[in-house]
């Protein structure tokens, strides 16, 4: 009796080290689809955080940011981490605050997208604030740095490598497509180097809205996904056919995030080009979405930057906020 037991306990032994789980723990591409760790088909619909170094020194970066935000219904949020904050707390004291974020996060069942927020020109560092000040050299320090740090840690599903890019702001000076493919593509490398798992997020054109180049020269990397901004003022309604031809095509084959769209209207706080518009914008884009199976993030969780989604920091929602709580918790429920 005593043999026989312990022929099944080195039976079991053998299995369990011999057998490989059926799905690896980190959200993947396959195809034009995010793929769970269950192996399901997950479409991510979330909220993007103002800067993290912003909430700390106003107190709120704190558990109950997290715990709204999933109360709101998002499946996942978005750090904006922009060179000149980072920079004025720290990279210690930042990344720490970071650590403590993408644990609440995943204490309230959400994922993270890490995204280096800055506007501008990085091949010839010419940018359209001082805040989104950096270069090459930082950019891939910050990049190797997320990469390193959450190498372990799949909450950290997707790294959005550069915020906008745009080259036709004043004084942003020139840089191609295929300039950017290839700056792109060097910093998915870099990330791969200390994580391989990373899904990268990869931006076009005109302020992340024009994905158009895609068509002819996509991104050489495997588990990537595009970037797109459709704020309501880049293109006159109807918006559908346009959407389609910029950006939305793109999803027939790749993965897309809208990490930012949003709305308010024109009298809100912070209206401004090209965010302007009512909630009919919102039902066209969220119907679009679904409609193409694209992910999205609202810009911003925040009282302050716009077009906000809270008008205070007991989380009244905005014009666009009611919008998308209603919607992001319809979703969530379904």
């Amino acid at each position: 009796m005593k043999k026989i037991t312990l022929m099944f306990i080195v039976a079991a032994i053998v299995a369990a080290c011999t057998s490989q789980p059926p799905q690896s723990a980190w959200v993947k591409v396959e195809g034009n689809k995010f793929i769970d760790p269950q192996g399901n088909e997950i479409v991510f619909r979330g909220l993007c955080f103002s800067d993290p170094v912003k909430l700390v020194s106003e107190g709120q970066w704190n558990e109950k940011y997290f715990a709204e935000a999933a109360d709101w219904g998002a499946n996942i949020v978005r750090f904006a981490v922009h060179p000149a904050y980072l920079n004025s707390m720290g990279w210690d004291a930042t990344f720490e605050a970071m650590d403590k974020g993408i644990e609440w996060a995943k204490k309230h069942g959400l994922y993270v997208i890490m995204d280096w927020h800055s506007i501008g020109n990085l091949k010839d560092a010419k940018f359209t604030n001082e805040i989104y000040n950096t270069d090459l050299d930082e950019t891939f320090k910050f990049c190797r740095t997320v990469a390193r740090r959450y190498a372990d840690e799949p909450a950290v599903a997707l790294y959005e490598v550069y915020n906008e890019p745009t080259v036709t702001a004043p004084d942003t000076g020139e840089c191609t497509w295929e300039e950017w493919k290839g700056i792109q593509e060097q910093i998915i490398d870099t990330i791969r180097v200390y994580n391989p798992n990373a899904v990268c997020l990869c931006a076009g054109f005109n302020w992340a809205y024009d994905l158009t180049p895609v068509a002819v020269a996509p991104i050489e990397r495997p588990n990537v996904a595009y970037v797109s901004h459709p704020y309501p003022m880049k293109r006159d309604q109807p918006w559908e056919e346009q959407w389609e031809a910029d950006f939305g095509f793109v999803a027939d084959t790749y993965p897309v995030v809208c990490t930012e769209i949003g709305f308010c209207l024109e009298n809100e706080k912070g209206a401004h080009i090209p965010v302007i518009s009512t909630d009919e914008y919102g039902h066209h884009i969220t119907e679009y979405f679904e409609k193409k199976g694209i992910s999205f993030t609202v810009w911003c969780f925040d009282k302050d930057w716009s077009p906000t989604l809270i008008t205070d920091w007991n989380f009244t929602p905005s014009t666009q906020g009611r919008f998308f709580k209603e919607y992001l918790q319809n979703k969530a429920a379904e």
